[in-house]
């Protein structure tokens, strides 16, 4: 039953363009940086993650995922962040490893199907004693590390996590990747293949000899990139098995927790693979949201503090 038909989620009339729902809030809204704390805990392959906590004095929690190359300082966290705290939650941006301003220790850093870090941070929120309740909200990259680890541990989080929303999710890695190599998404393509290459010149200089950046201006796809670094360096053959591996796509049947999954319609980084209309409708607990309008990571709306995507996170978290 929870596919969910009808959303009420409306583009504002002069931004129709699903791109324009895609790059508008990056360039143009504008919110207020959140009053975090930072604090570090160790991994257990011996390396750390940066928590960004911004903490009320309440007694349930939100850990929030940002996506590929982003961090805890992107709007679309920020704007959660604030909705969440407002709401009587406290809140920890997890920064991916090497998405914090400072490269991690090892080798490996992070990817689309990396749930051990996740994993860790949950630990360590349940050590502190004094959260009642932990809930997830990830986006993109880690709304798909989110739905892959809610699949992964099943009942397993049953009284662990209370409830999770995934937004703009690309579900389904090997279509999504062919989608973003269109001619329509050269842009964002080339933007993410050169940060990913900064953070690859940092990898290099700790790591020498092991990581080669010769030639690396050819990469032009995801494909190119997770067969030459993604894949040999987190254990993989290659590109398709990673990308089978780690597609939240095939672990959301598993799923035993109120858990919301966002993508639009236009969305223009996703296939059609990353609708999974099939799982929702045999699921008691995923629940999938596709209104028409949205781009990624988008969902403006004018006129009001928080965007749709902030008001329908919180409010399914509430309720579920």
């Amino acid at each position: 039953m929870p596919v969910l038909h009808h959303s009420d989620y409306r583009a504002p009339f002069l931004l129709q363009n699903r791109h324009m729902l895609t790059i508008y809030p990056s360039l143009f809204r504008s919110i207020a940086p959140a009053p975090y704390r930072r604090e570090r805990i160790p991994t257990p392959d011996n390396d750390f993650l940066d928590l960004d906590f911004s903490e009320k004095g309440n007694d349930r929690i939100v850990v929030i995922l940002h996506g590929l190359e982003g961090n805890s300082t992107r709007k679309y966290v920020l704007g959660m962040v604030h909705i969440f705290n407002e709401a009587g939650f406290d809140t920890v941006s997890m920064n991916f490893r090497g998405c914090s301003g400072e490269p991690n220790k090892n080798l490996c850093f992070y990817h689309s199907g990396e749930t051990g870090d996740l994993h860790t941070v949950i630990t360590y929120l349940q050590t502190l004693g004094k959260y009642k309740t932990i809930h997830l909200v990830g986006f993109s990259l880690g709304g798909n590390v989110t739905l892959k680890y809610l699949g992964e541990k099943g009942s397993q989080l049953k009284g662990v996590i209370k409830s999770a929303v995934a937004i703009s999710v690309p579900c389904d890695l090997k279509s999504s990747s062919a989608e973003l190599e269109k001619r329509h998404n050269i842009i964002y393509m080339q933007r993410f293949i050169r940060d990913l290459g900064e953070k690859l010149r940092l990898k290099e200089q700790l790591y020498p000899g092991r990581i080669d950046l010769s030639g690396y201006n050819a990469v032009k796809s995801f494909r190119q990139f997770d067969d030459r670094y993604t894949a040999p360096i987190h254990g993989f053959r290659d590109a398709l098995q990673y990308w089978e591996e780690c597609s939240s796509r095939k672990y959301l049947h598993r799923i035993q927790v109120p858990a919301l999954l966002i993508n639009a319609v236009d969305d223009p980084f996703l296939s059609k693979e990353c609708y999974p209309y099939d799982l929702a409708s045999k699921s008691s607990c995923f629940f999938l949201e596709t209104p028409q309008q949205g781009g990624h990571v988008g969902f403006v709306k004018f006129g009001v503090p928080y965007y749709w995507s902030e008001q329908r996170a919180l409010s399914f978290l509430q309720e579920a």
